[in-house]
């Protein structure tokens, strides 16, 4: 084991309200062990925490907020990115991270996202998805796979999803990734390699959700959701991002997709300020 792994373990709890265990999420969630992978993350890539700024939505991973030890704001439904935004513009030194889920990412603030990504906006999204909307009663959202069943689609989802790492590396993004929790270490790996990437970064966690879309889909425990996992995921760094969909049935496919240089928001708008500056001298 690396010191840096040890030192990134041995301080997850420096960065956990611990008075406001236990948590509300439901046992066999993913998000808690992506919230360890964020702060492991945090301490591999040597940041100050209090240089570390999280936004989160509204949702079960929009919780996040109240349970970590940096400046954080719990936003309104699907407006954790416009926050975020004018976080980093307000103060560029930040680390920004927007932690929120599937659908209120990809569905009330799917606009934002687009938006977000196109700018190159200097911040990190951590985006959970477990394929419904887990905290109102797990209905079908917009990255339920198709034929897989939720509280409003019992015969199976009709409607065809987002491909999420390709709608964000069409739109620019700088880095794209996608993990399962099952892969713990590369998670962790992967939210350091995007907390010290410029511009737009944005990984995709696969979650259980064993309350409502596990139970719905023949997997009641968090348990068996990772046993296929373990079963389904393929390890493709590289891949070209219009192969990875996700069906009910279908291999799972995670590894680092994007990871290309581009400006910033922040540096074509200062290269505009200069010129602007100039042409008044």
């Amino acid at each position: 084991m690396s010191d840096t792994t040890t030192v990134a373990e041995s301080n997850t709890e420096s960065l956990i309200r611990m008075d406001r265990m236990p948590h509300i999420w439901c046992s066999g969630c993913g998000i808690g062990p992506t919230v360890t992978c964020f702060i492991r993350g945090i301490h591999r890539a040597g940041l100050d925490p209090d240089k570390v700024s999280l936004v989160s939505g509204i949702g079960c991973t929009g919780r996040v907020a109240g349970y970590v030890k940096l400046d954080s704001f719990h936003t309104t439904h699907g407006r954790a990115l416009p926050f975020a935004t004018g976080l980093k513009l307000g103060n560029p030194e930040l680390n920004v991270v927007v932690f929120s889920g599937d659908g209120d990412l990809l569905a009330i603030g799917g606009n934002h996202l687009l938006h977000s990504a196109r700018r190159n906006i200097d911040m990190t999204v951590i985006c959970v998805n477990n394929f419904n909307y887990g905290m109102t009663g797990g209905q079908t959202g917009p990255t339920t796979p198709l034929d897989a069943r939720t509280a409003t689609t019992r015969y199976g989802s009709f409607e065809h999803p987002f491909n999420v790492p390709d709608l964000v590396a069409a739109c620019g993004a700088t880095y794209v990734a996608r993990w399962t929790v099952l892969h713990v270490r590369q998670l962790e790996n992967s939210i350091a390699e995007a907390l010290a990437k410029p511009g737009f970064s944005f990984i995709e966690v696969i979650s259980p959700c064993p309350t409502l879309y596990g139970r719905m889909n023949k997997e009641s425990k968090g348990l068996d959701t990772l046993h296929t996992y373990q079963e389904r995921s393929v390890i493709r760094n590289g891949a070209d991002t219009k192969d990875v969909s996700i069906t009910a049935d279908s291999s799972i496919v995670v590894g680092k997709f994007v990871d290309i240089e581009r400006p910033t928001f922040g540096d074509c708008y200062s290269r505009m300020t200069e010129r602007a500056q100039g042409t008044k001298k």
